[in-house]
């Protein structure tokens, strides 16, 4: 007999899937040690739209990473659901078309946030600075790989 597949974590506060990608909608956010303003802060992500991975949720506060693992806790009114990714290869080419050969439309410089859209298994439409095109997946952060959007 086969198992059935496990299904995904969901956080105990939102019933949302854990992990799940999110973007910061401050143009700052303070990262605290644990999930209440009596712990100290770690740091400052100070880049709105910055895409962050919640890992946890407690009461108000989630515990997200940026794309170094490195994270901690925040208060939920910091963040957005509008999706952003990272480009992560330098001068990206994104192209018209879901496809390698598809005419470029634009190059971004790698660390670019961008607005993510559709997504296929291998493919994702992003938009940065008024360019729109397709990027491979695997060359962004802050979008699973088994992720598809419509």
């Amino acid at each position: 007999m086969i198992a059935p597949l496990a299904a995904k974590d969901v956080g105990p506060v939102t019933n949302l899937p854990l992990p799940r990608f999110v973007s910061l909608k401050a143009a700052e956010g303070n990262v605290r040690r644990g999930p209440s303003l009596t712990h100290r802060i770690d740091w400052v992500f100070q880049r709105r739209d910055m895409p962050l991975r919640i890992t946890a949720e407690h009461g108000h506060w989630r515990r997200v990473e940026d794309r170094d693992g490195l994270g901690g806790w925040i208060h939920y009114s910091l963040l957005s659901g509008t999706r952003t990714v990272i480009i992560e290869q330098d001068m990206m080419t994104l192209r018209s078309r879901p496809e390698p050969q598809a005419p470029v439309t634009a190059a971004l410089e790698a660390g670019v946030i961008a607005r993510l859209g559709k997504c296929d298994l291998e493919w994702c439409r992003v938009s940065s600075a008024g360019y729109k095109g397709w990027v491979p997946k695997a060359r962004l952060w802050g979008v699973a790989m088994d992720e598809v959007r419509d």
